[in-house]
C-alpha cells in the first residue's frame, strides 16, 4: 500500500462524494444559497460517479484485485465521513475542498506514475 495510490483514491473518492452531495437540493442549497439549477444536477452526479469509479479502477490497477477493493472502500468510507463532517459543521468549505482535492488528485497521481 503506498501513500501516493491512499492519497489519491481519498482525494478521488471525496471529490465524488462532494459532487454527489452538491447534485441534491438541500446540500447545493447550503453550500452555494440557491437550489440546484435545471442543468446542473446530471452533471455534478455524473462526475461524482466518474470520480469515484475512477478511484476503483487506481486501487485495482495499482493494488492488484485482491486488496484494491479493501483499500478503495477504506479510502471511501473516510471520504465520506470528511464529507459528512464539513456539511454538517461548515458547508461552505465544502466548495473550497472540492477544488482543493482536484490538483492533489492529479498531483499524487503524477508522483505515483513517476515512482
Amino acid at each position: 500500500m503506498t501513500p501516493l495510490v491512499v492519497a489519491l483514491n481519498l482525494s478521488l473518492c471525496f471529490c465524488g462524494l462532494a459532487l454527489m452531495a452538491l447534485s441534491l437540493d438541500r446540500h447545493h442549497r447550503d453550500v452555494f444559497g440557491a437550489r440546484v439549477p435545471a442543468g446542473r444536477a446530471l452533471p455534478l452526479r455524473l462526475g461524482g460517479w466518474i470520480a469515484i469509479l475512477g478511484s476503483l479502477a487506481a486501487a485495482m490497477l495499482v493494488e492488484g484485485a485482491n486488496f484494491g477493493p479493501i483499500q478503495w472502500i477504506g479510502a471511501l468510507t473516510g471520504a465520506g465521513l470528511a464529507v459528512v463532517l464539513i456539511l454538517s459543521y461548515r458547508p461552505a468549505w465544502l466548495r473550497f475542498a472540492v477544488f482543493a482535492s482536484l490538483p492533489m488528485a492529479a498531483l499524487s497521481l503524477l508522483l505515483s506514475l513517476q515512482s
